[in-house]
């Protein structure tokens, strides 16, 4: 079920729903390694690494899925501060991960050894801040 448009005052906002769809496509190009990406009108490339003999020269698959984490944790620290009242000025997020293929996660999986995701809020004292992250994880 998708959200419904509720109108107050002149403004729309779509309700909340619990359930939520994504897609996304993907296929090859020419380009041994590339690979042309598009999610609803939004399209973009992304490039397998050098160690498989691709290009290496867009995002990798990896570095897509962490930028997705990261851009996924940015924005839900947005919509928890304006839950909360709290006016932060910016959010960032850096997110690291290691992928040792010669000590897998998982014997079936390929899987990111550690992942580190950190946040940088500005405009906010350390116990706002702290409130938020808190928020975040348990979301």
């Amino acid at each position: 079920m998708a959200g419904r448009v509720i109108s107050r005052e002149g403004e729309q906002t779509v309700a909340p729903t619990d359930v939520r769809r994504y897609a996304a496509q993907a296929r090859s190009t020419e380009t041994f390694g590339r690979v042309l990406c598009s999610a609803r009108t939004q399209h973009f490339v992304a490039d397998g690494p050098v160690q498989n003999g691709c290009p290496g020269e867009a995002l990798s698959p990896g570095e897509l899925f962490l930028g997705g984490v990261a851009s996924c944790g940015v924005e839900l620290v947005q919509v928890i501060a304006k839950e909360q009242n709290v006016q932060v000025q910016a959010v960032s997020a850096t997110i690291e991960g290691v992928m040792d293929r010669s000590q897998p996660v998982h014997s079936e999986l390929t899987l990111f050894n550690t992942v580190r995701l950190q946040f940088q809020l500005k405009g906010v004292t350390d116990e706002q801040g702290a409130r938020l992250i808190e928020t975040f994880k348990r979301r």
